[in-house]
C-alpha cells in the first residue's frame, strides 16, 4: 500500500513538472517527462483496472458515466493542447515564411538589377552601373557588381542565396547574349534580423550533409550587431516561444548547378509574428470576451452534466428490462414480453425486443433451411467439378493448362477439351451470362451439347456451334445465353481451326508480338438461326494462346477502371517464356491485387496453351 501512494506521487509531481515544461521547456526535457508520466501512468491504471474494472465497467450506469468522461471531458483537453501545438506549429512555420519571403524579394530586386545591366547597351553600361549602386547601396551594403564577357551566348537566370569563398551572399545572376551580371550583398546577423524587424533571432546554419565551416556569415561593421537577436518578451501566459527550422538551397559560387542544404531558423514568440502579420500590437490581457466565452462554457458543462445524469437513470432502467428479458429467452421462454412505457426511442427499442421474440423461433427455421440450401450448394459444386475435364490430353507438339475460378459457390464459366478419334484436340471456351445456379446450369447444358456433338465425326467447327446454339435457344430461357469459343487442333500440322461465337477474342503471342484472334459469330442461345463462320491460324513453334473469359479483364479497382485487355497482354508478356502454372498464377494474382478485394467479382477462368 505505501509503495503505491508513492507510485501515485511520484507521478503526480511528473505530470505537473511535464505539464510546465509544455509552455516553457526544452523539447528533449518534454520527451524524457512525457515518457516517463507515460510508463508510470500504465502501470498505475493497470493495478486500479483489476480492483476496479468488476464494479466500474460491469453496470451500465458506470459505463455511461466514463463515456460522458471520455466524450466531454478529454476531447476538450485534447482540443485545448492540440490548439496550443497547433499554433505552435503554424506560428513557426509562418515565421520562416516571413523572413525567406522577405528574402526572395531582395534577391528578386537584385534580379531586377541584374536584368538591367546585361541587356543595357554597351555606351549606357556605366550610367546605369552607377545608378543602380547609388539605388542599392542602402538597402544592400557591401554591393558586389560583377560583370563577366565575352562568354558564349546564351540565357539563364538564378537568384537566391550563394556561398562565395565559404561566405554566405544573397545574390542574383542574369545573362544576355554573351555578358552575364551578377549581384552579391554580404548576408550577416545584422542584415538576417532586418529581414523582419521584431520577429526575433534569425540565423543561417549548415545542413546536415554540409561540413562545419564551409558556411559562414559575414561580420558587420558594428561588432554589438553580431549578437543573436533577443527573443522578444512574452505579452501574456499563452505567449508561447517559437523555434523553427527550414530548408533552403545555397548555389556554390563558380560551380553553376552544384547546391548545398543550409538550415535557415527562426527564434521568435507567437505575438511577434502576430505583430508582423497583423501590423499591429497584441493585447497583455487576455479579451473581457474570452473571459465571457469560458464562462458560458462552464455554465453550459454543468447543465449538459445534469442531464446526462437524468438521461442515464432512464436508460438504465429500460435496459435493465432487457436484461431481464434476454434471460428470460436464453432459457427458451420466448412468451415473455417488456412493458413498453412512453413513445421514445427507448420505447421503441423495447416494442422491438417483444418483436425480437416473436421472430426468433421463425429465424431458427429460415436458418435451418438455409443450411440445407448451403449444403446442396456444396452437392452442386461437387457435381459441376466432375463437368471439367481433370486429365490433360498428351500431345507431341502442344502443352495445355487450364482453370477456373468461380465468384460464388458454383461458376457460369466453362472449359473443356476432348481427344478426338481422328487425332484432333477439340478446345472449347465459354461464359454464361450470370452467376450462381442459373449460370451452372446453362454451363452444364452446354458441356453436354458440346460432348453429344462431339461424337459425330467430321463435324466443322461452325456447324458445331451453330447446332449447340439451336439447342440452347429451344432448351432454356429467351433471356439466357453465353459467348462461346471452339476450336479443332490438328497435332500433326499445327493447325488451329476456330469459330468464336461472341466471345472474347483469344490473344497469340509470336515473337514478341500479341494477334488477337477473330470473333466470326453471335453469342450462342439467343437466336436460333445464326449464321457462324469459322477460321484457322497455324500454331508455330514457340507460339502462346492465352484463352480467357471477363471475369479476367473486366473487374475494377476502387477508382472504378477495368483490368483490360492491355494489362493482361502486358502481363503475360513478361511471364510468356515461363511454364503454364507461373503464368497462370501470375495472372490471377494480378487481377487481385488490382482490385485490392479478395473476393472474386466474377468467375475467372483461363486456358493456356504452347506449340513446342
Amino acid at each position: 500500500m505505501l509503495a503505491k501512494r508513492r507510485l501515485e506521487l511520484i507521478t503526480a509531481v511528473l505530470g505537473v513538472a511535464f505539464v510546465w515544461s509544455w509552455w516553457f521547456g526544452p523539447v528533449l526535457v518534454q520527451f524524457l517527462l512525457g515518457v516517463s508520466v507515460t510508463i508510470l501512468a500504465a502501470v498505475l491504471a493497470t493495478r486500479w483496472g483489476r480492483a476496479l474494472l468488476k464494479q466500474v465497467i460491469w453496470r451500465l450506469r458506470n459505463r455511461l458515466m466514463v463515456a460522458y468522461l471520455f466524450i466531454a471531458v478529454i476531447p476538450v483537453l485534447l482540443v485545448v493542447l492540440l490548439t496550443l501545438q497547433t499554433a505552435r506549429f503554424l506560428g513557426g512555420q509562418l515565421a520562416v515564411h516571413l523572413v525567406s519571403s522577405e528574402m526572395d524579394r531582395r534577391a528578386g530586386a537584385l534580379l531586377g538589377a541584374a536584368r538591367t545591366i546585361a541587356r543595357a547597351p554597351a555606351d549606357r553600361r556605366e550610367v546605369i552601373l552607377q545608378r543602380v549602386e547609388a539605388v542599392f547601396r542602402e538597402r544592400f551594403p557591401g554591393l558586389q557588381i560583377v560583370v563577366e564577357e565575352p562568354l558564349p551566348p546564351g540565357e539563364s537566370e538564378t537568384s537566391g542565396v550563394v556561398i562565395k569563398d565559404r561566405y554566405l551572399f544573397l545574390w542574383a545572376r542574369s545573362q544576355f547574349q554573351n555578358r552575364r551580371v551578377a549581384l552579391l550583398t554580404p548576408v550577416s546577423r545584422r542584415w538576417l534580423g532586418e529581414l523582419s524587424p521584431g520577429l526575433g533571432g534569425v540565423s543561417i546554419l549548415p545542413g546536415p550533409a554540409t561540413p562545419r565551416g564551409s558556411l559562414r556569415l559575414h561580420e558587420s561593421e558594428d561588432k554589438e550587431d553580431e549578437s543573436p537577436s533577443a527573443v522578444p518578451r512574452a505579452s501574456n501566459g499563452l505567449d508561447m516561444e517559437l523555434l523553427w527550422f527550414s530548408q533552403i538551397p545555397v548555389s556554390v559560387w563558380g560551380d553553376d548547378g552544384r547546391t548545398e542544404i543550409a538550415t535557415l531558423g527562426v527564434h521568435s514568440r507567437l505575438s511577434a509574428v502576430l505583430n508582423v502579420v497583423l501590423a499591429q500590437k497584441i493585447e497583455s490581457k487576455l479579451p473581457i470576451v474570452l473571459y465571457f466565452i469560458v464562462a458560458v462554457f462552464l455554465f453550459v458543462e454543468v447543465i449538459s452534466i445534469y442531464i446526462g445524469v437524468s438521461l442515464t437513470r432512464t436508460i438504465t432502467g429500460a435496459v435493465n428490462d432487457l436484461y431481464e428479458g434476454t434471460q428470460r429467452v436464453m432459457k427458451g421462454d420466448f412468451s415473455h414480453r417488456i412493458a413498453v412505457k412512453g413513445d421514445d426511442q427507448i420505447a421503441e427499442l423495447s416494442t422491438s425486443f417483444n418483436r425480437m421474440t416473436e421472430n426468433v423461433e421463425r429465424l431458427l427455421r429460415i436458418a435451418k433451411e438455409n443450411e440445407r440450401i448451403q449444403a446442396d450448394l456444396e452437392i452442386a459444386r461437387q457435381v459441376q467439378g466432375q463437368l471439367f475435364p481433370r486429365t490433360l490430353p498428351k500431345l507431341k507438339c502442344l502443352e495445355l493448362r487450364a482453370v477456373c475460378n468461380p465468384a460464388r459457390t458454383v461458376s457460369g464459366d466453362y472449359y473443356d477439351y476432348q481427344m478426338l478419334p481422328d487425332g484432333r484436340l477439340a478446345l472449347a471456351l465459354g461464359d454464361v451470362a450470370g452467376k450462381g445456379i442459373s449460370a451452372a446450369l446453362l454451363m452444364a447444358s452446354l458441356q453436354a451439347s458440346l460432348r453429344m456433338q462431339l461424337r459425330q465425326e467430321g463435324l466443322a467447327p461452325s456447324k458445331l456451334v451453330s447446332r449447340i446454339n439451336q439447342h440452347l435457344h429451344a432448351n432454356t430461357a429467351p433471356e439466357k445465353y453465353a459467348t462461346f469459343c471452339f476450336a479443332l487442333f490438328d497435332d500433326r500440322s499445327g493447325e488451329l481451326t476456330y469459330t468464336n461465337a461472341g466471345h472474347l477474342p483469344p490473344l497469340l503471342f509470336r515473337d514478341r508480338k500479341v494477334i488477337p484472334l477473330e470473333v466470326n459469330g453471335m453469342v450462342v442461345g439467343a437466336f436460333p438461326f445464326a449464321k457462324y463462320n469459322e477460321s484457322q491460324v497455324t500454331l508455330l513453334p514457340g507460339d502462346l494462346l492465352v484463352g480467357y473469359t471477363d471475369g479476367i479483364t473486366e473487374p475494377e479497382n476502387e477508382y472504378g477502371e477495368m483490368f483490360g485487355e492491355e494489362r493482361l497482354i502486358e502481363i503475360v508478356s513478361k511471364v510468356a517464356h515461363q511454364d503454364h502454372d507461373k503464368i497462370i498464377q501470375t495472372v490471377i494474382e494480378a487481377v487481385q491485387q488490382f482490385t485490392g478485394s479478395p473476393e472474386l467479382q466474377d468467375d475467372m477462368t483461363l486456358i493456356v496453351a504452347r506449340r513446342i
